[in-house]
C-alpha cells in the first residue's frame, strides 16, 4: 500500500526565510506530484466568520473542500509533502490522506504559524494526516510541521543554515532510511546551495530553475542538453506526474501579527502559479481578491478543467510521446530543448521570465528603498 500511496503522491518544496529572500518576504515554493494530474486555482470568499482564501485544487473538487496549496487574506499561507516515515499506528488508509482538509480549515482560521501549531493541536485524534506541512505568516515566522496521527515535530526556518529549509516525501524526524524523495530532496539543496547566505532566492528561481531542472544528484549530471536524447523520467524535481509549480511569497515582515488585516496586506501577497507539467508550464501572478485568479487558471471548462493545466499537459504528451506500456518513463529531451532555443521548456521559460520582469522586479526594488 505504501508504494502504491507513494507512487501518486509525491511533491518537492522549500520554505525560504525573509533573509533568504531577494524580496525580503518569505515564500513558500510547491512542486506538486499528484495521480490527480489536473488541477485548477480558485478564491474562496470569507464565510461564517472565517477568512477568504486562494488555493489550489483538484479539478474534480467542484466544493472546494481540499486546499492543496494557499494563502488566506491576513497572510497565512500553507503546502505540505506527502511523508511515507512518520505513521506510527494501524489507522488504515481510508481513513487517512486528510491533509486537503487539514489545510482548508487552516487557511479558514489561521493567522499566524503559532496558530497553525494550536490547530494541530486541538484536532481530533487520529487527525488522518501524514505530511510535511510547511507555513508562513505576515510577521515573517514559517516552518515545516511534520505531522502524523498523533504528534508533530516543528522546524523553524529562522533556525536553519541558509535561512531556508527543503523537503520531499520523508520526515527528518522520522524513521531513518524509509520514506521516498531522497534523490529529488538532494537535487533541490544542491540547487539552492550557490544562493545559501547571499540572500538572492526569488520566486523565478524557484519556478524556473528547480521546477525545471533535469540535474540528478546521485549521478552529478544535468540532462536537459540538446544532446541528451531519451532520458529515463527517474528522480528528478520535474517528473510525469507533476502537475503544479507555486510560489506563494509574503509581504515584507510585520512586527505584530495584529496588523495582518485584508486591507492591510492587499495585493501584498502573490501566488506565483504553473499548472500542469511544470518544465512548460506558463506563469501567472495569483491575488488573494475575487478578482485575483486569471480565468486559464480556474476550472471552468469541462469537468472542472483549467486552460493552463490543459494547455501544458498536452505539451507534456509531446514530451512523453510514447503512449504504450511504460513509455510515461521516458522524456524526449529534444522537445524540450534544442541547439536553436526553441524547446518546449526554453520558450516557455522565455515568457515567463518576462512575466517576472515586469510584475515582480518592482516588488524587489520597493524592498530595496
Amino acid at each position: 500500500m505504501a508504494f502504491t500511496a507513494a507512487a501518486s503522491w509525491g511533491c518537492t518544496s522549500a520554505v525560504i526565510g525573509a533573509k533568504a529572500s531577494a524580496s525580503g518576504r518569505p515564500m513558500l515554493w510547491k512542486h506538486r506530484d499528484t495521480s490527480a494530474i489536473d488541477n485548477k486555482v480558485e478564491y474562496v470568499a470569507p464565510a461564517d466568520g472565517g477568512y477568504g482564501y486562494v488555493a489550489l485544487f483538484n479539478a474534480a473538487d467542484r466544493d472546494l473542500h481540499e486546499a492543496w496549496t494557499g494563502m488566506n487574506d491576513v497572510g497565512f499561507a500553507i503546502m505540505n509533502t506527502a511523508s511515507y516515515n512518520i505513521k506510527d499506528d494501524d489507522v488504515p488508509p481510508r481513513d487517512m490522506d486528510k491533509e486537503g482538509l487539514v489545510m482548508t480549515i487552516a487557511l479558514r482560521s489561521c493567522t499566524t504559524v503559532d496558530d497553525f501549531a494550536a490547530l494541530l493541536d486541538s484536532l481530533p485524534r487520529p487527525m488522518g494526516v501524514e505530511a510535511d506541512f510547511g507555513v508562513i505568516d505576515a510577521t515573517g515566522a514559517g516552518a515545516y510541521f511534520e505531522t502524523n496521527n498523533h504528534s508533530y515535530v516543528r522546524y523553524d526556518v529562522d533556525d536553519a543554515p541558509g535561512n531556508y529549509l527543503v523537503r520531499s516525501n520523508y520526515s527528518h524526524s522520522g524513521r531513518p532510511g524509509e520514506g521516498l524523495g531522497y534523490i529529488r530532496e538532494q537535487n533541490a539543496v544542491d540547487l539552492l546551495e550557490p544562493h545559501r547566505g547571499k540572500g538572492d532566492i526569488s520566486p523565478e528561481l524557484l519556478t524556473e530553475t528547480l521546477s525545471r531542472s533535469f540535474w540528478h544528484s546521485l549521478m552529478k549530471r544535468d540532462f536537459a542538453s540538446p544532446d541528451a536524447g531519451w532520458v529515463v523520467d527517474q528522480d528528478f524535481i520535474p517528473r510525469y506526474k507533476s502537475t503544479a509549480t507555486i510560489v506563494i511569497e509574503g509581504c515584507r515582515p510585520m512586527a505584530d501579527a495584529a496588523g495582518a488585516t485584508p486591507e492591510a496586506l492587499a495585493g501584498e501577497y502573490v501566488m506565483w502559479t504553473g499548472l500542469g507539467y511544470p518544465p512548460v508550464a506558463e506563469i501567472y501572478p495569483v491575488w488573494c481578491a475575487p478578482d485575483g485568479v486569471h480565468e486559464d487558471l480556474r476550472g471552468t471548462g469541462e469537468k472542472g478543467h483549467s486552460a493552463a493545466s490543459d494547455l501544458a499537459k498536452a505539451r507534456r504528451d509531446s514530451v512523453f510521446p510514447i503512449h504504450r506500456g511504460s513509455g510515461d518513463r521516458y522524456i524526449d529531451m529534444s522537445r524540450l530543448v534544442n541547439a536553436d532555443g526553441t524547446g518546449l521548456m526554453q520558450t516557455a521559460v522565455a515568457g515567463n521570465r518576462e512575466i517576472y520582469r515586469k510584475l515582480w522586479l518592482p516588488r524587489r526594488i520597493d524592498s530595496d528603498r
